[in-house]
């Protein structure tokens, strides 16, 4: 892989919405990946996320053999969130997707079905290394930083 990595993203319509995401996950997409990003959506957001369109997007790299993918809600709204790690704070519609995206690679990661962990752990990681270049990346990590948890929340001790 390249030192310097230039990841684009690409905006998936219409019909090719299905394509893309049965060709990368299969039948794991609309039983597996989708509810979970919306589910954990709604827990983040304390219940402000409750439903709608959201827009699905590849990412490219020249070195990767497939693109890699994530979805975001399709608005201009401004998240309050609350998150597993105890970091509160603002997320746009397209970080929380990220986030919600990167939150859901990393638990299906763990799957007994082998071959789909491995295609959790691979768009995981094409994710995070477009994260690298987003322009909310310091809050991104700050809500996907499950190391945070180890930290002792003030006031307790």
């Amino acid at each position: 892989m390249s030192d310097t990595l230039t990841i684009t993203r690409k905006l998936v319509e219409g019909e090719d919405r299905m394509l893309v995401v049965e060709k990368l996950f299969g039948i794991h997409f609309p039983f597996l990946i989708e509810p979970f990003v919306y589910s954990v959506a709604g827990r983040m957001t304390r219940g402000a996320y409750d439903g709608g369109y959201w827009l699905f997007y590849t990412l490219h790299h020249s070195d990767w053999p497939s693109p890699g993918f994530f979805m975001a809600p399709h608005s201009d709204q401004v998240y309050q969130v609350t998150c597993d790690n105890f970091w509160e704070g603002e997320l746009s519609a397209d970080s929380l997707g990220i986030v919600c995206t990167l939150s859901c690679y990393s638990h299906l990661s763990f799957s007994r079905d082998e071959r789909f962990g491995r295609i959790c752990a691979d768009h995981y990681h094409r994710l995070r290394e477009y994260m690298f270049g987003h322009p909310e990346v310091a809050s991104i990590l700050r809500a996907s930083d499950y190391s945070q948890r180890c930290r002792k929340p003030a006031g307790i001790w």
